[in-house]
């Protein structure tokens, strides 16, 4: 049965593996640098909270922070990514709707996605499935492998 739960240093070799399999497709996170085990430690234990879906073995996870500092801390950001092997299962809901509750829990009033790239038409549906709303569109926001810049679409929720 899967679970979602905090992270442990354990868990630590297939988070990254997940997480530069996303870098490395190249179509949803901003980041150009995969991580080892040292900057995937520190990144993170950077975060307000990790969450990781498990069923035996890590399946995705999420990481969640604050989107800026000082008069707009109480708006949190996150960030999701789903093995390969098991997309299409549903994680990615159980993983954004398990953020909700550790935002509130965290005492963020928002949260909030900057860099949702538009064709990604599945994170897309779900965040709005969950009552997200987009913010607008923000033409040629996101920088493809290949360089060739697509629009991103900011969500965000009222927690």
């Amino acid at each position: 049965m899967m679970i979602i739960r905090g992270f442990t240093k354990d868990d630590l070799p297939e988070m990254i593996s997940i997480w530069n399999e996303i870098v490395e497709e190249g179509n949803a996170f901003p980041q150009e640098e995969v991580l080892t085990l040292k900057t995937g430690l520190d990144f993170f234990n950077s975060q307000s909270h990790v969450g990781v879906a498990f069923d035996g073995e890590i399946l995705g996870l999420y990481i969640l922070h604050p989107n800026n500092v000082g008069r707009c801390s109480h708006i949190a950001n996150a960030s999701y990514a789903v093995s390969s092997k098991a997309r299409g299962k549903h994680i990615g809901q159980k993983l954004v709707s398990d953020s909700i509750e550790k935002a509130k829990e965290l005492d963020f009033i928002i949260l909030q996605f900057n860099a949702v790239v538009e064709d990604n038409l599945s994170a897309r549906h779900l965040y709005e499935k969950l009552g997200f709303k987009q913010l607008g569109v923000i033409p040629k926001g996101f920088r493809l492998d290949n360089d060739e810049f697509v629009n991103i679409c900011p969500y965000y929720i009222e927690l």
